[in-house]
């Protein structure tokens, strides 16, 4: 048989077996490995969605598909400017998936993060640099997170005037599947509008976050469109304020112009409106401002649409259990609002989602009322981005190590005029004396060889101590029955007599830790964070000499360790009654109550007290008499110069308290606007601060703990000395309180 011509070659049949070998391998091989390593900062549904909310807590979702061999790795995450790493182990066999949600803290507005895949030997198998949100909101901006069923039907937003564009407020799309559910990254979140039918779709875990956000001080929009959506879920029917029934068409409707211009409220003196909410645009339904009519509030300028109000509308009837009609009236409410726990619950008897109410010319107005826009910035007037230092310095003047002492400015001037002495005229007079001029070459470096020790031995005596180790808890306690929900905000600050990191751990099955904030949004200490799960353990880096602050925000399941009542009010007295469950000692707290802090003393087992309606002190002048304190502490606690007690705050319990309200500095109680988070002086998250739940009404207790803490500490090595803090914060309704918009007026017909 004669061979074939192709294989007569011995060449080409060396090339046609190593052609058909790699077809073989092709065909028994698996395709080229590939890493996917996917990053999404902020909220939103995407890359290109992001939004984080200055000043806050936001989520950094990553994505990661191992195509290849199995290896451990590790992500991590640090910002561009500096600051806080956080790391997160991760195991990658072959052929998996993984998604990591890693709670990160925007510093500033200009957040730019580097984000790196390594694996066990340290070598970077991916990496992500200069990545940056769509959008970083200011912080004294409302952001709106929106869970809505179709994506053009969510929450919308009308814009500033093009003056104060930088202080826009924004709407952040989420998705199901990269809805949090760790608590402490919905923080940035002012509001969160959700619709029924997404409501079903969440599962345990994102629930419990969701409700721990809402009682923290969240502001929960729910759309309930479908009474079977709110029949199938369990968790949304017990926290309703109502009894969903039928939906049926409604045709009348113009309680929504009336509650949307109801509030007629002016501007101050002087302050004009301008810009885009100055002129209407035909159809558009902003409003016109002529200048007769110059320093109105916008919303009571809103022209009405008549094809909204005369179309027929799908609205869903409820009997009322708790709270107030918000639009509408107690026969035919469209929406209802009522306090949970520190946060509000508003219900939308209707779908925002449907027409007509899609088509409302007035639509991006009533989400701006009902998200509390402030009305200055869609009007224009008086309208400009405010600064302020954070309240992180007080609670670092409150417990910085007391062993650093600081070397008065006098003192400095006389060692300085002493060196200047010692190597100018007093050098020159002795050594003419002793004729012996030449000697200065000796002289001159012994002098500033023993200027150097001295300096360095002052330096030591005024500075050099042992390790130290403080905290100060702040609790906010959100009871349900026997067991409450504990949100604490725990300050720990580390004094260091040498260059050294110190281990953190945080036992909260929720929680995440950051460095102290100063003004220009810089975070001042640093340190490394490993996550594990929804909490974490991390080093601390502490410079020799020096007290380092750091802030753990957390929340927990426990028994309710404090109660509080508001059992009767009557014209001129109010009564009291608070449970001290907690086995603790409580030597003192105090109630702010219809705008007025009253002192309660020690509280034992039980107390119950009656308290005048003039009693006390107004809260606005307790806060601002110690304004000027915090001013004083922040910026000299910093300072290396300054007396024995600069940047010092000495009563711990009294200053927490102040704190707690710091929208009530040289903000007037008579006018309970929206209370922005940036008050000149001092700056507040949205999540800590209780100016709002005082505006509002509710009963606010603080209960003072020395020496006591409701969570293991997180130090997790043993300082020479320590000591431990806590105020307990309580908020419930008060009797006089009305769960409505800071913004407007519940409207009822």
């Amino acid at each position: 048989m004669e061979t074939p011509a192709p294989f007569r070659n011995p060449h080409r049949r060396r090339r046609t077996a190593r052609s058909v070998l790699a077809l073989l391998l092709g065909l028994l091989l698996p395709a080229r490995a590939e890493l996917q390593f996917d990053v999404f900062p902020g909220y939103g549904m995407g890359a290109s969605d992001g939004v984080v909310a200055e000043g806050a807590w936001a989520p950094v979702t990553f994505e990661i598909y191992n195509d290849g061999p199995s290896f451990d790795g590790v992500v991590e995450l640090v910002s561009s400017q500096g600051g806080q790493t956080t790391v997160v182990p991760v195991e990658l066999p072959t052929g998996t998936r993984k998604r990591l949600l890693v709670p990160f803290y925007a510093t500033s507005r200009y957040l730019i993060l580097d984000a790196r895949l390594r694996d066990a030997r340290g070598k970077v198998r991916a990496a992500h640099s200069q990545l940056q949100p769509r959008l970083v909101t200011d912080r004294q901006s409302p952001l709106i997170g929106s869970l809505s069923k179709t994506l053009s039907g969510g929450a919308v937003l009308p814009e500033v005037p093009r003056g104060v564009n930088q202080l826009q407020p924004a709407v952040a799309r989420l998705s199901m599947e990269l809805f949090p559910d760790n608590p402490i990254v919905l923080d940035g979140l002012a509001a969160l509008y959700l619709h029924s039918s997404k409501a079903v779709e969440l599962k345990a875990n994102q629930v419990t976050a969701l409700m721990v956000w809402l009682h923290s001080g969240g502001h929960l929009i729910v759309a309930a469109e479908q009474p079977g959506d709110i029949q199938a879920t369990a968790w949304l029917r017990q926290v309703l304020p109502c009894e969903i029934q039928s939906v049926a068409l409604r045709r009348d409707h113009a309680a929504f112009q009336a509650w949307l211009t109801s509030d007629s409220r002016r501007a101050a003196p002087g302050q004009v409106p301008s810009g885009a909410a100055a002129r209407r645009r035909p159809g558009t339904g902003a409003p016109a401002v002529e200048p007769q009519q110059a320093g109105l509030n916008p919303f009571t300028l809103l022209a009405p649409d008549t094809a909204f109000e005369t179309a027929d509308m799908p609205v869903t009837s409820a009997n009322l259990r708790d709270g107030s009609v918000l639009v509408g009236t107690a026969a035919s409410p469209l929406a209802i609002q009522c306090a949970r726990g520190r946060g509000t619950l508003t219900v939308l008897l209707f779908s925002p989602e449907l027409e007509p109410f899609k088509s409302w010319q007035s639509r991006s107005w009533f989400w701006a009322k009902l998200c509390d826009v402030p009305i200055e910035w869609l009007a224009g007037w008086n309208a400009s981005r405010l600064s302020g230092n954070s309240v992180d310095g007080v609670f670092g003047a409150l417990i910085d190590s007391k062993q650093i002492r600081k070397l008065p400015i006098g003192w400095l001037f006389v060692l300085l005029l002493a060196y200047l002495a010692v190597i100018g005229p007093i050098d020159q007079y002795v050594l003419k004396k002793l004729n012996r001029q030449m000697l200065t070459w000796i002289t001159f470096p012994l002098y500033v060889a023993f200027f150097s020790v001295l300096i360095y031995y002052i330096g030591y005596r005024l500075r050099a101590g042992e390790t130290e180790w403080n905290e100060f808890h702040v609790v906010d306690v959100l009871p349900h029955g026997e067991r409450a929900d504990l949100r604490g905000h725990t300050y720990g600050s580390v004094y260091s007599p040498v260059n050294a990191q110190y281990p953190v751990a945080s036992e909260a099955p929720c929680a995440a830790l950051r460095g102290e904030r100063d003004l220009y949004g810089t975070e001042m200490s640093k340190a490394t964070v490993e996550q594990h799960g929804n909490s974490f353990k991390g080093r601390l880096n502490a410079p020799i000499w020096t007290s380092q602050l750091f802030l753990s925000d957390w929340w927990k399941q426990a028994p309710t360790p404090i109660t509080l009542q508001v059992l009767a009010a009557t014209n001129n007295q109010y009564v009291v009654k608070v449970e001290n469950l907690s086995g603790k000692r409580i030597p003192q707290a105090r109630l702010v109550l219809d705008g007025r802090i009253h002192d309660l003393g020690e509280l034992p087992r039980t107390k119950t007290v009656s308290l005048s309606r003039s009693g006390g002190q107004a809260l606005n002048v307790f806060v601002n008499n110690l304004s000027g304190a915090f001013q004083s502490a922040i910026s000299e606690r910093r300072s290396q110069f300054g007396g024995r007690r600069s940047g010092v705050l000495n009563d711990p319990f009294v200053a927490a308290a102040a704190a707690s309200f710091v929208s009530q500095i040289l903000q007037p109680r008579s006018t309970p606007q929206f209370q922005p988070q940036f008050y000149g002086s001092v700056v507040a998250s949205r999540e800590f601060d209780l100016g709002p739940n005082a505006a509002r009404g509710d009963a606010v207790l603080l209960a003072w703990l020395p020496g006591e803490s409701l969570l293991p500490p997180l130090n997790k090595f043993n300082p020479k000395r320590t000591h431990t803090d806590t105020m307990l914060r309580v908020v419930v309704p008060s009797p006089r309180s009305k769960v409505q918009s800071p913004t407007s007026d519940a409207q009822s017909q």
